[in-house]
């Protein structure tokens, strides 16, 4: 199988079904491709094909198109044109003859302050003239310069006024596109019946009933699959998908490894096919590990949590560093959580027992004035480490960072949207790496590690942007702080058990 030339990669699903008795497999890919698929007849079909060149969704779609070449005819105008750069120019000329100007009126005034003690009548009421002049030129020169700089202006804002009203007509004429290709998506599920893709989003959380599905809902593999299946009266028995090829730039995927379906398209999607499916839930999420305590006195406790543990609690209500610690110092005030770990997460969390003191250490980590020391241990190499050219010691990763709005919890790398997200590294050994990082954000040092653009080696039992272990090879070996009361700077560092070994 190869991906396809326009892809650099795809998400392939299998779906094992029983059809009158006979065990067989169906197969699908997400997303729809102009021109079909290299083996598309290999493949279940779309819930539904929107790609037809004369259909209603094409033909909108190439009037949403002539409208994004007009805005960009229109802006590229605006941006050669002398009327956009004039106005800088014109702005800075206007401030250099009223700044000469208001010179040139100290001076004169000067000079009739020095007379005015010896003048007479005649000379006094010509002084007068001439400063009731000055006056009324200065506001002659400011109305010329406001004419001028007005029609200059005028014609930019007409100008970004017709850019912006077909704005918003391609975003009208989207919206009203992807509404009615979600109304077309009739989906069945498990006990026959049919809801189109706009009443199961709306349907699915009672909390945002007017919720909109994203864009390419409906397209990936599970769904398809689910479609096909109950269309021919087959029963699903199976079904898993994996990524196929290169990684897309901005998210971490790997050939061939499977993954669960995406949080923000498929799930209330499944949601609602799989009723009526005898489905097999995954057992609940246990709480696991134990809490050092490191460092204690009346202001600050300095904890070492193990992987497994949350640092504060989440939604299946499992027990937390947070939890723990509040029964634990029952007379403590304020919040107490001054940072948090990933709950695969291992390492330092410095706690706040009082509330003058959780204000003071916020703040240090507002500032980022506190330093951490992360250990990873990375997955290991297809090839030996003497293989890599001249690998840097140690180095920095800049890529900036959001959420996958359509994936949660996971993270992507954005150039657009993304917060800055920067980290320091320094190898150890061939697989054992130091981070330091220099912001905090979330997933960042487990992105940073993965990411074909950072270090490309993703921390040894990642299950979101690697492979699944035994645990996740993260650890937070050191922290310094200043002490909130005394002023002093204090470190505390706890290595992990893979450190020593690797080491």
């Amino acid at each position: 199988m190869a991906a396809h030339p326009d892809e650099r990669g795809k998400m392939f699903g299998v779906l094992v079904v029983e059809w009158r008795g006979v065990l067989g497999y169906l197969q699908a890919y997400s997303g729809q491709i102009e021109g079909g698929y290299p083996y598309q007849d290999a493949f279940v079909p779309p819930v539904y094909d929107y790609l037809s060149p004369t259909g209603y969704f094409k033909c909108h779609e190439r009037a949403i198109s002539s409208l994004n070449v007009r805005i960009a005819e229109l802006q590229q105008l605006l941006s050669q044109s002398h009327w956009q750069h004039a106005v800088p120019i014109l702005d800075r000329q206007r401030q250099r003859v009223l700044d000469a100007w208001r010179l040139r009126m100290a001076q004169a005034k000067a000079q009739r302050d020095a007379r005015r003690p010896c003048a007479d009548t005649q000379t006094l009421s010509e002084m007068t003239r001439e400063s009731q002049f000055f006056k009324a030129e200065s506001r002659r020169i400011r109305r010329r310069w406001d004419l001028v700089l007005g029609e200059v202006t005028r014609r930019v804002a007409l100008h970004q006024q017709k850019i912006d009203t077909l704005k918003q007509r391609r975003r009208q004429a989207s919206d009203q596109l992807q509404t009615w290709l979600f109304s077309q998506f009739m989906m069945r599920n498990g006990r026959g019946e049919t809801r189109s893709l706009t009443d199961i989003f709306a349907h699915h959380d009672p909390l945002r009933p007017y919720l909109t599905p994203p864009a390419g809902t409906g397209e990936c593999c599970e769904p398809k699959l689910l479609q096909y299946a109950y269309l021919h009266d087959m029963i699903p028995l199976n079904m898993a998908m994996f990524w196929w090829g290169e990684s897309p730039a901005g998210e971490i995927r790997h050939h061939l490894q499977y993954y669960p379906a995406c949080q923000g398209k498929c799930a209330p999607t499944l949601a609602w096919m799989l009723q009526g499916v005898e489905v097999e839930h995954a057992a609940p999420v246990q709480s696991t590990g134990q809490l050092e305590t490191v460092y204690e006195d009346a202001h600050l406790v300095v904890v070492c949590k193990s992987a497994g543990m949350l640092s504060v609690p989440g939604r299946h209500g499992l027990p937390s560093v947070a939890d723990i610690l509040r029964s634990r110092y029952p007379e403590a005030t304020g919040p107490m959580m001054v940072h948090r770990l990933d709950r695969d997460t291992s390492g330092l969390l410095v706690v706040a027992k009082t509330q003058e003191a959780y204000v003071h250490l916020q703040r240090q980590f507002a500032a980022h004035t506190v330093c951490k020391r992360y250990v990873a241990l990375l997955e290991p190499l297809a090839v030996s480490d003497a293989d890599i050219p001249n690998r840097p010691s140690e180095g920095t990763v800049c890529l900036p960072l959001c959420a996958d709005a359509d994936d949660r919890p996971r993270q992507k790398v954005d150039y657009e949207v993304g917060k800055e997200a920067i980290t320091r590294y320094e190898w150890l050994a061939p697989d054992l790496i130091c981070l330091y990082p220099l912001t905090g954000r979330t997933h960042q040092l487990r992105i940073h590690c993965a990411h074909a653009l950072g270090l490309a080696r993703p921390i040894l039992g990642d299950p979101l942007y690697g492979h699944a272990a035994d645990r996740l090879y993260l650890h937070a070996a050191s922290i310094t702080f200043v002490h909130p009361a005394t002023g002093s700077s204090m470190t505390f560092t706890r290595e992990p058990d893979f450190f020593k070994v690797k080491k």
